[in-house]
């Protein structure tokens, strides 16, 4: 585990804000994952011919949905300072940076901060975790 390092700033997006979309993408993490499992994607099974219009599956594949795109608008409603931060976070927390790197991190996302970043972000496989350790990294 990295250790923190002491801050000569302020974020500007909340350490709350990170952990709830660190949640959000565990949970549409372990959705993709609970679907590919045993190598079984998208194979139905019919324990009993009667029991056809059971739609539980549907149900639960809209939440998921709706999980994936409440994370994509809570993103789209980050400002430019914000979505920089919280890359530079998941950047710390994967190791591309180190905490004590963090106004170079914040510089570099900045720049590359657009209308593809909730993509850019589920598109990393451990986002979750790298935004906990990098939150852990630089102290908040």
């Amino acid at each position: 585990m990295k250790r923190s390092v002491e801050r000569e700033w302020e974020l500007s997006l909340g350490p709350d804000t990170v952990r709830l979309l660190a949640e959000k993408a565990r949970t549409i993490s372990a959705a993709v994952n609970d679907d590919y499992d045993d190598g079984k994607e998208h194979e139905i099974e019919f324990a009993d011919e009667t029991d056809l219009h059971n739609h539980d599956g549907l149900a639960e594949e809209e939440e998921e949905d709706l999980t994936e795109e409440e994370f994509r608008e809570l993103i789209a409603d980050l400002n430019v300072d914000e979505a920089a931060e919280l890359l530079a976070i998941a950047w710390i927390g994967r190791g591309d940076y180190e905490a004590e790197e963090w106004a170079e991190a914040v510089a570099e996302a900045r720049q590359r901060v657009n209308s593809g970043l909730a993509n850019y972000l589920l598109g990393m496989p451990m986002l979750s975790d790298w935004l906990e350790e990098g939150l852990a990294a630089i102290g908040a």
